[in-house]
């Protein structure tokens, strides 16, 4: 029997933890499909991308389509192209696109403009921040997809509420969570950046274009370190954006914070399981830091993970603010219904409907 192909588009490093639960929930059980990863090339370099590859226990990708750099349309509107023309040629029975990133919108129009049908693997989130280009990306992928796998239970309402018909929704769980329960005791067993005492340091990432891409918004978040290292020290993957930017604009490093390169996921799980919080302006990071009880702050004005605020584990701060949050930070957090390691499985199933149907 000759199984139908479905492609698993990443683009971004974080899109392959939640691409991995559907990967290996599709390989270990019974054949329904023939699944294979399409790399558009957002995130490229062996830092972002190929040593993640490895640690997720993924394969290479079977398609590159080599595409990074520029702005929000240049990207966009190359992806559509490079990815259109690979489709035409080899014809998947579903495109399954993760995340909110430029590169996984350009796939999902890409196939929907070719009748490919496209789920969107964490449909349903909103920051309700119109200004925030991945915000506009979750929007318009959602209107798009065909399959709506939704990490809870309330994005799931929320879409059907929006008109989505309730065939095309499933609440799933959170494909991160599937990776970091399936991941943590190997990078528990790693050792930690020399220094680093277990329960005696906070985590930092800064990524997101409001918070480094304006020099007086990213010389207020190094105040906000440096003001919040006085009371605990902070280690910091600096991400390579954020690193390019900080050279452009002549920004110092904060004093008292260790800055570090990025890190391998199992290196970054280790460092995050034996912290005592985490400051985040990433959405992985809050989701990956409830899926192991760590305390987050998040240094954004919204979130599009209000499960993680609502469970108690999650506070939005400001740069000014971070100081006093380190000395009073949340709780570990209630846990999240269907943040149980299942949800590649239960993608799975909707796969498996959906192919036979």
């Amino acid at each position: 029997m000759i199984l139908p192909e479905v492609h698993l588009v990443a683009a971004a490093r974080p899109n392959l933890p939640k691409l991995a639960a559907l990967w290996h929930a599709l390989a270990e059980g019974e054949p329904i499909c023939k699944p294979l990863l399409l790399h558009t090339g957002q995130h490229h370099d062996a830092a972002m991308f190929g040593d993640l590859l490895e640690d997720l226990r993924l394969p290479a990708p079977e398609i590159s389509l080599g595409v990074s750099g520029g702005s929000h349309a240049e990207l966009t509107g190359r992806t559509m192209i490079a990815a259109e023309a690979v489709w035409q040629k080899r014809r998947p029975a579903l495109v399954v696109v993760a995340g909110d990133v430029d590169g996984a919108l350009a796939a999902g129009l890409a196939a929907r403009k070719m009748g490919i049908r496209v789920a969107h693997l964490e449909a349903g989130l909103r920051c309700e921040d119109r200004d925030m280009p991945e915000d506009v990306n979750r929007r318009a992928l959602d209107a798009i997809s065909d399959l709506l796998w939704a990490p809870d239970r309330d994005a799931a309402m929320r879409l059907v509420a929006d008109g989505f018909g309730g065939e095309r929704v499933r609440a799933v769980g959170n494909a991160m969570v599937d990776s970091v329960l399936r991941h943590l005791p190997e990078a528990a067993r790693r050792p930690l950046p020399q220094g680093l005492v277990p329960g005696a340091y906070g985590v930092v990432t800064l990524h997101r274009p409001a918070n480094v891409d304006e020099p007086r918004a990213l010389n207020s978040m190094m105040w906000g370190l440096a003001a919040a290292a006085r009371h605990l020290t902070l280690a910091w993957p600096v991400h390579p954006r954020t690193a390019a930017r900080m050279r452009d604009f002549a920004c110092p490093p904060p004093h008292g914070v260790i800055m570090l390169p990025p890190l391998r996921y199992l290196d970054f799980l280790a460092l995050m399981a034996n912290a005592r919080l985490v400051a985040t302006d990433s959405g992985g990071v809050q989701e990956e830091a409830s899926a192991i009880g760590l305390p987050c702050l998040t240094l954004r004005r919204s979130t599009e993970r209000p499960a993680t605020v609502a469970a108690g584990g999650n506070r939005l701060v400001t740069p000014e603010g971070l100081s006093s949050a380190v000395l009073d930070p949340p709780g570990r957090g209630r846990p999240i219904p269907l943040w149980d390691g299942q949800a590649g499985q239960r993608m799975r199933a909707h796969l498996a409907e959906v192919l036979a149907a």
